[in-house]
């Protein structure tokens, strides 16, 4: 039976505004929920209800379909029902400042903590001052020290009249003690002694030998009075700082007794403070003294004020949480998500402490969520390999990647790391969850969850109830005007065009959202109070509009003649096909001259496209298949002597893809037949060996690209387009192209086999085999078999 044209009923189907019980979507109640997506929303739900380590998510699908959104959002409802993590502080480390001390605390504990070491330290600055430089302190100091040098005192009068009994006198120096000859009572130079007579300067030897040894033990004497007097200062400042200090530790312990690690700190903080008194108070003892300063400020390195070591860095303060964290990021570097220390240039060296640590995202969200997009993870080095060792070792550690590089000389801490409780959920294509899942070994161990979400979802009464209430949202966040009932009809219909499917609509609801707005403006723009149907098409013909420009450019160039294009009248091995250009924010279709040489040879069938290099895998697969159909159909009984050329006229890019198959065995067949083929029809659809007709991509795309050709050249009514009838379902053609169809202009057709596409064209039936395997003689079949039987007997003939 001949293949009847498609009605014009079967090429969209619409959306009937009556179907809808409200008038504008300002009566709807509002929603943001996520539409059509409930395989994602179930394994998301999953994934944030199990607690066994591994199970992070991976959100994969195309971008728009609001992943980011649903995810943020169903983490916060999840977090709700959590604890409050901890705050997190880093303190000073006593035993080695290089590697600061984390201590827990629960949230907000960690900012009073913080708050009251400042006030300690404030307090015990001022009574530290306030002790070392009172009467009280001063006049014990000067009691010890006026005490030890009477000793001193003692001990030198003894030795000066040692020394004078032997004919010495003692001259007391920063360097030493020295012991002067007399002579006659007065002391003599060196040269007047080297004058003396021998028996002179043999007996001062004698005497000042003898006077050196009893000088030594003196000296000794007075060197642990010095000992003495430094331990008795030492310990009555002890006990004027424990009586400073003291008090306000207590207090201090006693308000954080439950918590261990705060008061082994606080413990730790009066031992330093008892140890280091001369450095806090900052005095000048004594050359000894000021020596042991001196050397304690070198090893506290850069702290400017000796108190600020024992204050709190808090770290991470989650005091404001009314449950667990929930952290959004589009900058994961790998210090954004680990944290970082940061500097000061001293002297040319790069000096930190650990009140310049800083925290990440890793500290933020810890006892909650952090969602982050994988390509934002992939293109900062290192920040993906931070993640999985983060998982892997259940710990945040701060490191400075440029120190262990050795790009720069740096002062490095080591902070103690801390331990964390985090699901990460990473949102991402699907192409690139497959290339991590294939290539690298950990990602599967730690992304046990895939929420994969669908680009498209059924067209029900459901979902576009949905899709109403979604708009009714949107309005009301952005301030335009509601939509009206054919305002919401038309953003269905865009739904369904957006995805090319008479049974689906789009779950990319970012471009839902650009027309949404864009038809808003133009009510706005001509002063009405809702968005009609008017103002949808608008928006959408006004997008389409501002992106076609190549597409103008193109018909522009067949209207002139410049790309040649037949759309009447009939040619032999000359056919139209249908491809698809995609521009990123604009599709078109573009008619192509498809044309076949046949002859007899052994070539088989020559590619121009695959033999230049312009045609691509799977465009040279669709050509292969000829050869297979060609043989089945006509070499049973004969062997094949054919070279077919086939070429896409006036193409100078690429070609790929397998849906013009169909279309270049027309040509074939038509040049071997002796047919001419109706220039007004153009084709599209891929063949099997089989002959059968298949489904291909941007049927309504092609359809529209051909129409506007045909209107260029003028509609004769005998024109149309052959599609496969797989792809029915696929139209979801524009008001013209419609038009036309009603109006018998214009026509659509669809088919499953060869047989039926080449009767169309041609007007010829296409003819059964017959029980010899031979066809009829004047149908398609027969007089391509005829033709080839006669390539085959005349090769015979020359072959002999």
């Amino acid at each position: 039976m001949p293949v009847e044209p498609l009605p014009a009923k079967a090429l969209r189907r619409e959306c009937d505004p009556s179907l809808f019980d409200f008038e504008h979507t300002g009566q709807l109640p509002p929603t943001r929920e996520l539409i059509g997506q409930q395989r994602a929303v179930e394994a998301t739900e999953f994934g944030l209800a199990i607690q066994l380590d591994g199970y992070n998510i991976y959100m994969a699908g195309e971008s728009g379909e609001g992943k980011t959104r649903y995810a943020l959002e169903c983490a916060q409802k999840q977090a709700k029902h959590m604890p409050v993590p901890d705050d997190w502080c880093y303190v000073y480390n006593f035993e080695d400042a290089t590697r600061p001390r984390a201590i827990n605390l629960p949230a907000g504990m960690g900012r009073e903590f913080k708050k009251d070491m400042e006030e300690f330290v404030r307090i015990i600055e001022q009574e530290m001052d306030k002790a070392f430089n009172g009467d009280e302190y001063e006049a014990e100091r000067t009691r010890i020290i006026k005490r030890f040098r009477e000793r001193k005192d003692e001990l030198v009068m003894k030795l000066s009249q040692e020394a004078q009994e032997r004919g010495f006198r003692v001259k007391l120096a920063n360097s030493g003690i020295y012991f002067m000859p007399l002579v006659d009572g007065e002391p003599i130079s060196e040269d007047e002694f080297n004058q003396l007579d021998e028996d002179i300067k043999i007996e001062l030897t004698k005497s000042s030998e003898a006077l050196q040894a009893q000088t030594g033990e003196i000296i000794r004497k007075i060197r642990e009075l010095e000992t003495e007097a430094e331990e008795a200062i030492k310990k009555w400042e002890h006990q004027i700082a424990l009586y400073a200090v003291g008090i306000h530790i207590d207090s201090l312990k006693e308000k954080y007794m439950a918590y261990p690690a705060v008061v082994g700190y606080l413990n730790e903080v009066r031992s330093d403070i008892l140890d280091n008194v001369e450095a806090l108070v900052g005095d000048d003892y004594g050359d000894d003294q000021q020596t042991m300063f001196l050397q304690m400020m070198a090893r506290r390195g850069a702290e400017e004020n000796p108190y600020d070591r024992y204050k709190v860095n808090l770290l991470v303060d989650n005091s404001h949480l009314k449950g667990a964290p929930v952290i959004v990021d589009y900058n994961p570097t790998y210090y954004n998500l680990m944290g970082r220390c940061e500097y000061e240039n001293e002297f040319g060296t790069m000096t930190t402490d650990y009140t310049m640590i800083k925290p990440g995202l890793f500290h933020q969200a810890n006892g909650g969520f952090l969602i982050l997009q994988i390509n934002d993870v992939l293109s900062n080095p290192q920040s993906f390999e931070a993640i999985k060792r983060t998982l892997k070792t259940r710990q945040i550690i701060i490191e400075n990647i440029k120190e262990q590089m050795g790009l720069v000389a740096v002062s490095a801490l080591k902070p103690e790391p801390i331990p964390v409780n985090v699901k990460i959920i990473l949102v991402g294509s699907s192409e690139i969850y497959h290339l991590l899942y294939h290539f690298d070994r950990d990602f599967k161990k730690f992304f046990k969850i895939k929420a994969e979400f669908d680009d498209q979802m059924d067209w029900n009464q459901d979902n576009v109830n949905k899709i109403a209430r979604f708009i009714s949202a949107f309005c009301n966040k952005e301030g335009i005007p509601h939509f009206d009932r054919t305002g919401v009809a038309e953003v269905v219909n865009y739904c369904s065009w957006l995805v090319q499917d008479q049974t689906k609509l789009t779950t990319r609801f970012s471009e839902i959202v650009n027309i949404l707005g864009e038809a808003g403006t133009w009510a706005s723009i001509q002063n009405s109070d809702l968005v009609t149907g008017l103002h949808v098409k608008k928006a959408i013909r006004e997008k389409m509009k501002r992106s076609n420009k190549y597409d103008e450019e193109l018909l522009e160039l067949v209207r002139d003649g410049t790309i040649m294009i037949d759309t009447d009248g009939w040619v032999v091995g000359q056919i139209n096909g249908l491809s698809v250009i995609e521009l990123g924010d604009y599709t078109f279709g573009k008619p192509a001259r498809i044309t076949a040489a046949t002859y007899m040879g052994k070539a088989g069938i020559v590619d121009i496209e695959r033999e230049v290099e312009t045609g691509g895998y799977t465009h040279s697969k669709g050509v292969l298949i000829l050869s297979g159909y060609i043989g089945r159909k006509y070499a049973q009984d004969i062997p094949l002597s054919l070279t077919a050329s086939i070429c896409f006229e006036q193409t100078y890019s690429g070609i790929d893809g397998d849906s013009a198959s169909s279309t270049e065995l027309y040509a074939i067949l038509s040049s071997l037949a002796d047919l001419p083929i109706n220039q007004g029809i153009a084709v599209t659809g891929s063949v099997n060996q089989l002959g059968m007709i298949q489904p291909i991509g941007g049927a309504s795309f092609k359809i529209q690209g051909f129409f506007n050709i045909c209107k260029i050249n003028g509609l004769t009514g005998r024109q149309g387009v052959i599609i496969p009838r797989q792809n029915i379902k696929n139209l979801v053609l524009n008001d013209e192209v419609v038009k036309a169809v009603e109006e018998g202009m214009f026509h659509i057709y669809p088919v499953s086999t060869v047989d039926e596409g080449i009767e169309i064209l041609t007007g010829v039936s296409a003819g059964e085999k017959l029980p010899d395997g031979t066809y009829p003689e004047n149908t398609v079949h027969g007089r391509v078999y005829r033709k080839l039987r006669h390539y085959a007997e005349t090769a015979a003939k020359y072959k002999e």
